[in-house]
């Protein structure tokens, strides 16, 4: 399901900017940026989001900025100018003229280290970066909200638009029966003179041919899953559940056109797929 959320922190030194974007997906793919120093506290953070976020194409990016004049590494001053006496002493001697030796000199071993390399990972600094991704969350899970809630009024008027198509099929079922009835009787006197017909025979042929064509046990599971479809709209996570109803009506509606055999209800029948066409575009956008 898609989904945006931001959130924005300010620590000692820093400013944190936390961002989750999903796109549809089956199951849950979730892909964490994070600083390297807080890399550590990864496992812990996927494991919790797996159980928020549930399904989608998950981004959860953390990005840090420095807010104030402080050096994100350690410089060893001392042993900066060692160097460079040094450098400047051999050059000197080799009779060299190089106007670099300053910075030859920072890039010698321990010259410069990575405050992260000797400091451990402050766990009061971690829970306040852990506020931000809760507070980017909330908003992840307020636009999957107003989202599924356009979503819920979509479905519901594409469902109660193939619920008044199934009630005209009804109406017209009727008296399907009976042009078919009168379509064979037509067909068969056509070839055979009416006297000669064995009635008896004729009407169980009829019943035997009628039955198949009969959809009396298809409209009343079309109608049941439509309304298990709405049902199930109010239950939490209901997305896989929604897409197996879905698959349902569609097998319904198609057995229907099937065994219509009348231009009126396939042409109901052919309007009912596609409002479920459309439903079923939106069903990945569903938890």
């Amino acid at each position: 399901m898609t989904g945006f959320g931001k959130a924005v922190s300010e620590i000692p030194g820093k400013k944190v900017t936390v961002e989750i974007r999903s796109l549809n997906s089956k199951q849950l793919d979730l892909n964490v940026r994070m600083p390297y120093f807080y890399k550590e506290k990864e496992l812990e953070l996927r494991t919790e989001m797996a159980k928020q976020l549930e399904r989608g194409k998950v981004d959860l990016s953390i990005y840090t900025e420095l807010t104030q004049e402080t050096l994100p590494v350690a410089l060893n001053k001392e042993l900066a100018k060692t160097y460079y006496r040094e450098l400047k002493n051999l050059s000197e001697e080799l009779n060299e003229t190089n106007n670099d030796l300053l910075a030859l000199a920072l890039k010698m071993p321990d010259v410069m280290k990575a405050e992260r390399e000797v400091a451990e990972l402050d766990e009061e600094e971690w829970k306040q970066v852990k506020s931000a991704v809760d507070k980017a969350v909330e908003a992840f899970q307020k636009f999957r909200d107003d989202e599924g809630k356009a979503l819920m009024n979509e479905f519901n008027s594409r469902i109660a638009i193939i619920n008044k198509l199934l009630e005209k099929v009804v109406a017209l079922d009727a008296a399907r029966v009976e042009n078919i009835k009168k379509r064979i009787r037509t067909n068969i006197e056509e070839v055979v003179e009416a006297n000669k017909i064995d009635q008896n025979r004729f009407e169980q042929e009829l019943i035997y041919y009628i039955e198949k064509l009969d959809i009396t046990e298809e409209k009343l599971r079309l109608k049941t899953h439509l309304d298990y479809f709405i049902q199930t709209m109010k239950e939490p996570a209901a997305g896989r559940k929604l897409g197996f109803i879905s698959q349902e009506i569609g097998r319904e509606i198609n057995t229907i056109g099937s065994k219509a055999n009348d231009a009126g209800v396939q042409k109901l029948v052919v309007q009912m797929k596609d409002e479920l066409e459309k439903v079923k575009e939106q069903m990945l956008n569903v938890l």
